[in-house]
C-alpha cells in the first residue's frame, strides 16, 4: 500500500520570487559605489595650514575683468534633482533651526547668523549666498580659461562647506567682488576664518592671487 505524499504548504510569500532582497543589495551597492566617487572628486583633501595653501598659490596680475560674464557661471542649479537648488541647499545646512519653504524647496524661514556682520535673521529673503571667492575674482584669476562645466560646479561648489556661505545681503553687496585687499568683513572676529576660508577656496580650485591681495591675506593671518 502505498503512502500519499504530501505536499508541504505554500505561504503566498513562498510562491513570489525571492529577488527584491537582492535587487535592494545591488541598489545598497550602487548607491555605495556612488558616494565613494562623489566623496573622491569633490571632498576637500586634509587642509594644510592656511599659510602653507597662501605660499603654494600662483601670484601673477589679474587680466580679463573687461570681458568678465556673470552668465558664464551658471547657477543656482538642482545637481542632485532633490528639487532644492544650490541657494536651498545652503540655507538649508547653515540654519540653527529646521527651514520652512513654499513649493518643492523655496526656503522662507529658519534660523541664521551673517557672518560677516553678525546680523541674524529668520526670514531667508533677507539673506545672500555669496561665492567666498566672488565670481568675478575667480574669472581674472584663472576661470576664464575654464570650460562652462567646470564654471558651473566652481558657482554651485557644495563640496566644501567654505564655498559658499549665507550672509546678509546688505554685506554680500558691500563686498561685491572685492578681494581682501580692498574689502574685509566688517566683524572683526571673523576675518581670520574669513581669509583662511578664502584661501583654501583659491588653493581647492588652483586659482591665482595678485601680489596686494596675496600681502593682506599675509598680514591678516600673521594676526591670527
Amino acid at each position: 500500500m502505498s503512502v500519499p505524499v504530501i505536499a508541504p504548504a505554500h505561504h503566498s510569500s513562498d510562491l513570489v520570487p525571492r529577488r527584491r532582497p537582492r535587487r535592494r543589495l545591488r541598489t545598497l551597492l550602487v548607491a555605495l559605489a556612488a558616494t565613494l566617487v562623489a566623496t573622491v572628486l569633490v571632498a576637500p583633501a586634509a587642509s594644510a595650514s592656511p599659510e602653507t595653501q597662501l605660499a603654494e598659490l600662483t601670484v601673477r596680475s589679474e587680466a580679463g575683468g573687461t570681458t568678465y560674464d556673470r552668465d558664464a557661471f551658471r547657477h543656482w542649479i538642482d545637481a542632485d534633482g532633490d528639487g532644492c537648488t544650490t541657494r536651498a541647499e545652503v540655507l538649508k545646512d547653515e540654519s540653527s533651526t529646521s527651514t520652512g519653504h513654499t513649493g518643492t524647496c523655496t526656503i522662507t524661514s529658519g534660523s541664521w547668523t551673517s557672518a560677516y556682520d553678525g546680523v541674524r535673521f529668520t526670514d531667508a529673503g533677507g539673506m545672500d549666498i555669496d561665492h567666498m571667492v566672488p565670481l568675478k575674482e575667480a574669472w581674472i584669476s584663472g576661470a576664464s580659461g575654464w570650460s562652462a562645466t567646470k564654471r558651473e560646479d566652481f558657482a554651485n561648489d557644495l563640496g566644501d562647506g567654505r564655498s559658499l556661505i549665507a550672509v546678509s545681503a546688505s554685506s554680500n553687496r558691500s563686498k561685491s567682488d572685492q578681494d581682501p585687499d580692498s574689502w574685509m568683513p566688517p566683524s572683526t572676529s571673523y576675518r581670520c576664518t574669513y581669509v583662511s576660508d578664502w584661501i583654501a577656496v583659491k588653493h581647492r580650485w588652483g586659482l591665482a592671487v595678485d601680489s596686494a591681495e596675496k600681502t593682506a591675506l599675509r598680514e591678516v593671518l600673521a594676526g591670527c
